[in-house]
């Protein structure tokens, strides 16, 4: 029974946190990038308006996804969008493009930092596993889900427990001094939000082993806060080292060599590197899972094959860009974007139909 609603209530939510933890948010960029320039009280407000926001539209979208029988996004946005689905196709793959770009260069940084190996090695290395967990369909994935969020929870507990102990009167002073909320931490929120969501859809497969509509929702209400507590955790942690770690490539990397435990800071690192396992696995799913809905039988060498050919060439170009200009140029308007084809048709047939998304799939 236990396992029952471990699947049914928790697993959803891990994906969904497995997805958005990626290259830019494990490695501590992201938060630097959309949290912290608003300060500690405002980069909490914003953090905490983006967890609202992924539990609303995560509810939403796992109801709708339940209602229509959808297990993959294609059938989903048939279902929201009807002729129109090929738009999310087409913002997706773009999505795809940059975020394995982005796992790619975090990867290849890790590499550098951590065992001054190129950053070839790291790269090609994150791709090789990615085809490994994706090959075993979603039994496999799955259990890469809660055996890495199980290592990712303990980790950033303990780098919360070793800041607080090295740097506690860092942090409570850097809050104290720090003004209200003002100024545009909801833009920062809402734009984090937006271009993670789409994470919900990515994450269909695990859906299918919801009964009812009420654990969909229910589901949906966790994976917010699922997503957002280690980022909160890693968040405190920073504001210690306010202002030069904004502009840190590798925040977590700067704080670990602040903090001065080197084991614990190989812990982290391998935290890190199977956070973008386990993100570039959810994507990568996302895609197979759509090609199997087709029709087309998908082996575990189809699996692994598939996954190799949509890796390689989007992990290239993470050798010729850097993970700053990645997050910072490319993620922004694919948010805006996103929210407009997905979260804005979502939300407005949840509240203007009287029946909770009752419509058939569109053929």
């Amino acid at each position: 029974m236990a396992a029952d609603r471990f699947r049914r209530l928790l697993l959803p939510g891990l994906a969904f946190k497995a997805v958005v933890i990626g290259g830019g948010y494990a490695t501590g960029r992201e938060i630097a990038e959309f949290f912290l320039p608003a300060g500690p009280w405002g980069g909490l407000a914003a953090m905490m308006l983006a967890t609202v926001i992924w539990s609303v539209v995560a509810a939403a979208t796992f109801r709708f996804a339940h209602a229509v029988g959808a297990r993959d996004y294609r059938h989903f946005f048939k279902s929201l969008l009807g002729r129109a689905w090929i738009l999310f196709e087409v913002a997706y793959g773009l999505f795809v493009i940059i975020i394995l770009a982005v796992f790619g260069a975090a990867a290849g940084a890790i590499a550098q930092a951590m065992l001054a190996a190129p950053a070839l090695l790291g790269t090609c290395a994150l791709m090789l596993g990615i085809v490994g967990c994706v090959a075993f369909g979603n039994a496999g994935v799955e259990r890469v889900f809660l055996w890495v969020s199980v290592l990712l929870y303990a980790t950033y507990g303990a780098f919360l427990y070793l800041s607080v102990s090295s740097t506690g009167e860092r942090i409570a002073a850097a809050f104290a001094a720090a003004p209200p909320p003002s100024g545009d931490w909801a833009l920062g929120g809402v734009t984090y939000a937006g271009y993670n969501i789409v994470g919900a859809v990515i994450v269909l497969p695990v859906t299918r082993h919801f009964r009812s509509g009420r654990d969909a929702v229910a589901a949906g209400l966790l994976a917010g806060p699922l997503a957002m507590a280690p980022a909160l955790l890693f968040f405190a942690g920073m504001t210690a080292f306010l202002p030069e770690i904004a502009s840190a490539v590798l925040p977590s990397d700067d704080i670990l060599s602040r903090l001065g435990h080197p084991a614990f800071h190989v812990l982290f690192q391998a935290m890190i590197f199977a956070a973008l396992l386990e993100s570039g696995t959810g994507a990568v799913h996302a895609i197979n899972e759509r090609i199997a809905r087709t029709g087309i039988t998908l082996s575990r060498a189809r699996r692994a094959g598939a996954a190799l050919l949509l890796l390689a060439p989007c992990m290239l170009v993470a050798d010729r860009i850097g993970l700053v200009s990645l997050i910072a140029s490319g993620y922004r308007v694919l948010a805006w974007t996103l929210i407009a084809i997905y979260v804005v048709p979502l939300m407005a047939m949840a509240v203007f139909r009287r029946r909770p998304f009752p419509l058939p799939e569109t053929p």
